[in-house]
């Protein structure tokens, strides 16, 4: 049977008050007294006193001490239940049980308190970059107002061009703030996707015919990895599929090198399809993997930037993906290029 601590903490300590005790009633009797006890009596002595020492002290540990343990165990399961209903089991051991609750109470707490740190590093992250994001735009504006008002909507040969520019900034600002609207609407699922069946082939070329252009100032060929003749068909949102192809195709546009090509693989994978956009650019090194799809992450800032990306599109990519219950992927190695892949069901 498993003894409570109060009880243990009773009779180790009336053992020892008994003990010393008799060895004193012993050694007073044989140097000031004189006179001889029996054992027996030394034994009565000694179960007396142990018997009243042991009431004491467990009296004074369950008054002063373990009830205020029990409440403070009260306390962290009321924490924990939000209940007031909590009842101990007196055959417990309330010191072990308060240790055990405290200690989960601990690590539940470090491990929120872990969270909170990364939840606050992610958010001051965030709003640094968003401010980053948004600060070239505004004062670009700003210096083309400024410019304007201080005589130069007078001057014909720049009024155009400038408020042209300012109108470039205010639509890459609308971008940024649209594209934010789109990523929060995801991850509080208030996009509700429509589902149908569709030719992922068809979605494709269409995307590459209204990327040709963009391509060819660059001089690279968007195709196929083959001829698909024959229509592939998924279960997919036509528009938001079309925003990923669109997106992946364009990232890779905008990081391969002059006279390269983009390829656009199909692949059967049991019951599901795999999309594949591949490019010849500089590759991605493996620490820059692991971020690619986080807000505003980029791998060469500047470049990007200057092709006027928002940061964002990647994140957009992931949550359209994952909203059809896939994942995206990236195969990369620096020098080697980038395929970006993700699979979709096919019927």
């Amino acid at each position: 049977m498993k003894i409570n601590t109060p009880l243990r903490l009773t009779i180790f300590c009336s053992l020892a008050i008994s003990f010393v005790a008799v060895i004193l009633l012993l050694v007073y009797n044989i140097y000031f007294v004189e006179i001889a006890l029996s054992i027996l009596i030394y034994s009565i002595f000694f179960l007396l006193l142990f018997l009243l020492s042991g009431a004491i002290i467990f009296i004074f540990l369950e008054v002063f001490i373990n009830r205020k343990i029990r409440l403070l165990f009260r306390m962290v399961q009321n924490y924990k239940t939000t209940s007031s209903n909590f009842r101990f089991n007196m055959s417990e051991d309330i010191l072990s049980a308060s240790e055990a609750e405290i200690l989960k109470l601990a690590k539940k707490n470090s491990s929120e308190l872990v969270k909170l740190k990364f939840e606050e590093k992610f958010r001051r992250e965030f709003m640094g970059n968003l401010a980053h994001e948004l600060k070239t735009p505004i004062f670009s504006i700003q210096g083309y107002i400024l410019t304007l008002l201080e005589g130069g909507l007078e001057d014909p040969s720049i009024n155009k061009r400038f408020l042209n520019r300012a109108l470039k900034g205010v639509e890459r600002m609308n971008k940024i703030i649209l594209d934010l609207d789109m990523i929060t609407r995801f991850e509080s699922e208030r996009i509700n996707m429509q589902f149908n069946e569709n030719n992922i082939v068809e979605i494709c070329q269409e995307i590459i015919d209204g990327l040709e252009l963009k391509a060819k100032e660059k001089n690279i060929s968007l195709k196929f990895s083959k001829s698909y003749s024959s229509p592939i068909m998924v279960n997919c949102d036509r528009l938001r599929i079309g925003q990923v192809i669109q997106n992946l195709i364009i990232n890779a546009v905008n990081y391969s090198d002059p006279d390269s090509e983009v390829i656009l693989r199909f692949i059967d994978v049991d019951s599901n399809i795999l999309i594949e956009v591949e490019d010849n650019g500089p590759g991605i090194n493996e620490k820059d993997t692991a971020r690619l799809f986080e807000r505003f992450y980029r791998v060469d800032k500047s470049r990007a930037r200057n092709e006027g990306g928002t940061g964002l599109g990647l994140s957009i990519v992931k949550h359209i993906i994952e909203g059809h219950g896939h994942n995206i992927g990236l195969r990369s190695k620096e020098g080697e290029g980038s395929t970006f892949y993700f699979t979709l069901t096919k019927v």
